[in-house]
């Protein structure tokens, strides 16, 4: 494993503790809430969002993705090429090699695993560059979420908003605010643009 799959490893995982205990702590704020103060409770009021919707239905997300997919499109290409120049290689070696002498077999067996190790090599680069083109595209429009869901809440007088996909349940659709943060968000990086 390279070193730089190791670093993004051990980032992914730190997102993840994260998020785990960002959804432990506002769980138990919100129990906390309830038994403490069942006046507080009533009044409290919990929004429900899915990150997800807003980063592929906000024009951010919507520019965002048509940038990523035109750059997997791009690399996908590239790489379908040489796959295609490998398998004909590994096919020419399995019919023509009976007529081949042991040095040529073994030429060919060796320029069939360079090249198939140099595009193994060239795919673990691809998907880094995919990796580093997604964060350098979502890193700002989730902190421009973030604010935007900081500044959302504290407008609209809610107690709690959490994501959908953090380990919610069961919510009713009343409380889903999502619509209403793709709006904020748009106008958020319109402004920043």
């Amino acid at each position: 494993a390279s070193p730089l799959r190791d670093v993004y490893k051990r980032q992914e995982l730190a997102m993840q503790v994260k998020r785990g205990l960002f959804m432990y702590a506002a769980v138990l704020a919100a129990c906390l809430i309830c038994v403490g103060s069942p006046a507080l409770a009533q009044q409290a009021k919990i929004g429900i969002m899915s990150v997800q919707r807003v980063l592929s239905e906000s024009a951010a997300g919507k520019e965002a993705r048509n940038l990523m997919d035109a750059k997997m499109s791009e690399l996908r290409g590239q790489l379908n090429a040489e796959g295609q120049e490998i398998v004909a290689l590994q096919e020419e070696i399995e019919k023509k090699s009976s007529a081949w002498s042991e040095e040529m077999k073994q030429e060919k067996r060796i320029e069939f695993q360079r090249r198939r190790r140099e595009f193994e090599a060239k795919q673990e680069d691809a998907q880094f560059e995919m990796k580093g083109l997604q964060e350098k595209e979502l890193t700002p429009m989730l902190k421009a979420l973030e604010q935007v869901v900081d500044s959302y809440g504290k407008a609209n007088n809610y107690t709690l908003i959490l994501d959908e996909q953090s380990g919610v349940t069961y919510f009713s659709q009343a409380i889903d605010i999502t619509d209403k943060l793709i709006i904020e968000l748009d106008a958020a990086m319109a402004g920043q643009n």
